[in-house]
């Protein structure tokens, strides 16, 4: 069974950090391409940053750029999103996602990715 559970949200003030942590079991993240997330309320979607799978590219969304850092480690079957200098606006709930991909390029796009874990949520006050 193709499972993904993130963990590492919360409660965090502004200029704050946190890691958030995204573990597969049932395949193994080497043949796929990942991703990142979030969902404000009242928002769609959008995607905050992914790592193809054969080539490595990482993509990410401007608003974060400089900021986060999308990591994964193939012999833990995790990956990671280091977010620094975090913002109000950062606030949403967190979603991992993965794709099968052993070749070519991955669009950082929803639609995409067919498997997700629950997500964790992320809140950024004072």
């Amino acid at each position: 069974q193709v499972q993904l559970v993130e963990s590492g949200g919360g409660l965090v003030q502004p200029g704050g950090s946190l890691r958030l942590s995204c573990a597969a079991s049932g395949f193994g993240l080497g043949n796929y391409a990942i991703g990142w997330f979030r969902q404000a309320p009242g928002k769609e979607r959008e995607a905050v940053s992914c790592i193809g799978s054969s080539d490595g590219s990482r993509y990410y969304r401007d608003s974060v750029k400089g900021r986060f850092t999308i990591s994964r480690d193939n012999a833990k079957n995790t990956m990671y999103l280091q977010m620094n200098s975090l913002k109000p606006e950062d606030t949403a709930v967190y979603y991992c996602a993965a794709q099968y991909r052993p070749y070519g390029s991955t669009s950082c796009r929803a639609d995409v990715f067919g498997s997700w874990g629950q997500g964790t949520p992320v809140t950024v006050s004072s």
